[in-house]
């Protein structure tokens, strides 16, 4: 990425001024799983996120979330149990892209629902 896309784009990952304004008056807490780092101003009165790729609120780690959000002083690491195994890692919402749930009646997929059952009947007013 160019110079000038970092300096005037804000859509897709950080700003000159948002990683100046990191280095300088934010302290490095953490990083999660996809690269994202957290950080806290040295009063610790603010706290924010520096998306590694494209800014997009659902690619936050739950637990990261709620240190965000000042519900947890400490590091995730700190308060939260050991991740088990059948737990699946954290991903993006993948609304609105490729990867979304499509039902089989959905204009992507063709737009052919399935014939109906016998089990609807539709009202008409002669009937009542």
């Amino acid at each position: 990425m160019g110079i000038l896309a970092k300096i005037f784009t804000w859509w897709d990952g950080a700003t000159v001024g948002t990683a100046f304004y990191s280095a300088r008056k934010g302290v490095l807490v953490g990083e999660d799983d996809q690269g994202n780092r957290y950080y806290r101003s040295k009063d610790g009165a603010r706290r924010w996120v520096i998306y590694n790729g494209a800014n997009d609120a659902s690619r936050v780690a739950p637990d990261w979330h709620g240190w965000l959000h000042g519900t947890f002083e400490g590091e995730p690491d700190s308060y939260l149990p050991p991740k088990r195994n059948f737990e699946l890692p954290q991903s993006a919402n993948p609304t609105g892209s490729d990867a979304a749930y499509r039902p089989q009646g959905a204009l992507e997929r063709g737009g052919h629902r399935a014939a109906a059952t016998g089990d609807y009947e539709a009202w008409s007013p002669d009937a009542a």
